[in-house]
């Protein structure tokens, strides 16, 4: 299982590294083809550098190794961003468990005080229910009539 997976995967670089040279060929054929219909089109002779085979075996390895160069670049910024993404989800995660831990741990305190609260106010309930009510007192009250006395 194990071997045929690597073979797998050895076939599968080996053809993208076919089709990226293949991709190089096919662009350094293309500019040529371009170039010579420019300089056609300008009425100059359509000679090439690229014309002689070891030239145009230059110019193929160079454009080859500009993709090889590109694709490890996007290679490498998609791993980095991956890598990111991974590292935002686990520190989401911790901040998610901290907070459940928060929670609990705030839950725990607030039953296991349920009974002073509980007495707390029925200790206040018994307190007020054996005093009197005060009068409610109105905002001014005239003053109290004093006898007047003679001497």
């Amino acid at each position: 299982m194990m071997l045929t997976e690597h073979k797998r995967l050895l076939k599968e670089q080996k053809k993208r590294a076919l089709d990226v040279i293949q991709a190089g060929k096919e662009y350094v054929e293309h500019t040529v083809k371009e170039r010579k219909k420019q300089l056609k089109k300008e009425g100059k002779p359509t000679n090439v550098e690229e014309d002689d085979p070891e030239l145009f075996k230059q110019a193929v390895y160079k454009q080859t190794m500009k993709l090889f160069a590109e694709l490890e670049i996007k290679r490498k910024e998609r791993e980095a961003k991956e890598m990111h993404e991974r590292k935002r989800q686990r520190e989401e995660e911790i901040e998610a468990q901290e907070k459940a831990k928060r929670e609990r741990e705030w839950q725990k305190n607030f039953e296991e005080s349920r009974d002073g609260r509980v007495d707390s106010w029925r200790n206040f309930q018994a307190n007020t229910k054996g005093k009197k009510e005060k009068k409610n007192r109105t905002f001014l009250r005239p003053p109290k009539v004093k006898m007047e006395q003679r001497e």
